[in-house]
């Protein structure tokens, strides 16, 4: 039996199927929703307006509020009493999946997310997390 789930998230329908899989299949286990910013840099979008922040820590956890808060209504939705965990990292997704993914039993990962040229430059992180994974990864669709 799982007892502990790694879901990464990000603003996708993806990684939402994914959270959204992970309660149906896993309905006892401690899951933990992660949301990776990356650093800013030229290649990371969204990402380069945190450089201009005072505290990165702090924009990266504004910015991974509003997610957070649909990862707990689609708990909500699925009739989830649970408390659920957030965690917030900072740098190369794939990297900070498959090092946090030492922590629990399974990772339950949407197939991409992003658009494409999110996905033609950073790469398909679901394809990383599931060749680095040390732990057993299912992948949605």
């Amino acid at each position: 039996m799982v007892s502990r789930v790694l879901v990464p998230i990000d603003d996708s329908k993806m990684s939402e199927r994914a959270l959204e899989y992970a309660l149906e299949v896993y309905p006892d286990a401690e899951i933990t929703v992660l949301h990776v910013v990356g650093k800013p840099s030229q290649m990371w979008g969204h990402a380069t307006g945190l450089a201009l922040a005072d505290d990165l820590e702090d924009a990266a956890a504004e910015h991974a509020e509003p997610i957070f808060d649909r990862a707990r209504e689609i708990v909500a939705d699925a009739g989830g009493d649970a408390e659920l965990e957030t965690r917030i990292e900072l740098g190369n997704p794939a990297r900070a999946i498959i090092d946090r993914a030492n922590d629990y039993e399974t990772v339950v990962i949407g197939t991409h997310s992003g658009s494409v040229v999110d996905r033609v430059f950073v790469g398909n992180i679901a394809e990383k997390v599931v060749q680095g994974s040390p732990v057993p990864v299912v992948v949605v669709r």
